[in-house]
């Protein structure tokens, strides 16, 4: 009667098992007062005949009916001495597994307010537990000896996935606005993986997203976009490039020609090359009077330029018949215009055409001081226009 097992327990050195079965198969003979120690980071699911009959927490528990008053049902025979019973034994480790890295297999489709479509892919790390010892047995573990945290990875990373992809698809705009949403997105997906961890007795204990990422030719298309947005004023650029071409081929004893073998000098050459055309086109040619040597150029040339009206806003020169300035948008004010469509010299007080006193400027209410078209404030006082 002294042959069943007296000290029951599970160590794990590598740190990776969620689950141990004592025995690893079947059912094992204990002894009525056996010992069982848990850590503190486990407990132990006492089975009998099949059926869970309690969870022992951590700290070392004797085997006896008031310990565990099920079993008077389960063995049938009177009690006494050490009398051993068919029993097993499962502990369940609920430290929290860190360092799990997540990622996307595929990238995610994402629909862009900037870039239209595009495709992301999103890598992280997350930390998780067991927090239902019994249901996470009964659901997940089921008959086997063992089970390790690396068997249930790939399902609880697709539960993941799909709610970071459902709730980034609901609340991001842009990807360019992403690195300042990492914490909110993180704090979201987390709250909507709650629910199905538990139904299966596990907490996610930590998720943090690492990187969210377009592919590598989305990038190229982006730090182009980034690249011109840095040059601003392109005209001024060029400009630029072209003197610095200049400068150093006036550096090169071999002249132009020398200096041509740099990329920048190049550049300046092209730019160069319409006024040195224009120029021999304009040269004067013996016995030809200098009129009609200049051509069409000459004619260009003497021609008046066309009237512009300056915009209040932005400063930029408009067609005087415009309406809208061509940069900003903002109305277009033009001086000494009648609304009968007549232009008239800047400060005339009378139409030329119809005849009609025309509107000078608004004036500030408080002060009397001009406002130019567009002003809000007046520049004098600050007293609010109109």
């Amino acid at each position: 009667m002294g042959l069943g097992i007296e000290v029951v327990q599970s160590l794990d050195n590598t740190g990776e098992l969620i689950c141990s079965r004592f025995p690893a198969s079947g059912e094992a003979d204990l002894k009525m007062g056996a010992q069982v120690i848990v850590r503190e980071s486990q407990s132990a699911v006492f089975y009998r005949g099949g059926k869970a009959l309690d969870t022992f927490g951590a700290g070392r528990h004797t085997l006896t009916t008031g310990n565990i008053p099920l079993l008077v049902g389960f063995m049938k025979i009177p009690f006494g001495g050490d009398t051993p019973f068919k029993a097993e034994v499962i502990f369940v480790n609920h430290k929290v597994f860190t360092n799990v890295k997540w990622g996307t297999k595929e990238p995610i489709l994402f629909r862009d307010t900037e870039l239209a479509m595009v495709r992301l892919r999103a890598f992280g790390i997350m930390s998780f537990k067991v927090e239902d010892a019994q249901l996470f047995v009964n659901k997940i573990v089921g008959t086997k000896g063992t089970f390790s945290s690396t068997e249930i990875q790939d399902f609880i990373k697709g539960i993941v996935v799909a709610r970071l992809t459902d709730f980034m698809g609901e609340t991001l705009k842009t990807v360019f606005d992403l690195p300042k949403y990492y914490d909110e997105i993180a704090t979201g997906t987390k709250a909507r993986v709650k629910d199905d961890f538990a139904k299966y007795g596990m907490y996610l204990e930590d998720f943090l997203i690492n990187a969210i990422s377009p592919p590598e030719e989305v990038q190229k298309k982006i730090d182009e976009r980034t690249g011109m947005a840095a040059m601003g004023n392109l005209d001024q650029y060029m400009k630029y490039k072209a003197a610095l071409a200049m400068e150093e081929a006036a550096k090169n004893p071999g002249g132009v020609a020398g200096a041509g073998m740099g990329a920048g000098v190049g550049l300046g050459m092209g730019m160069m090359m319409p006024g040195m055309v224009m120029g021999a086109m304009n040269a004067p040619v013996p016995g030809q009077p200098q009129a009609a040597a200049g051509g069409a150029a000459a004619a260009a040339a003497a021609a008046p330029a066309a009237p512009t009206v300056k915009c209040a806003k932005c400063g930029t020169q408009n067609a005087a018949t415009a309406k809208f300035c061509a940069n900003c948008g903002e109305k277009v004010v033009v001086p000494g215009a009648c609304p009968c469509g007549a232009q008239n010299a800047a400060g005339a007080k009378f139409c030329a055409n119809c005849g009609k006193p025309l509107a000078g400027p608004p004036k500030c209410s408080k002060c009397g001081a001009e406002l130019p078209p567009g002003t809000k404030f007046c520049n004098e006082c600050g007293t609010k226009a109109g």
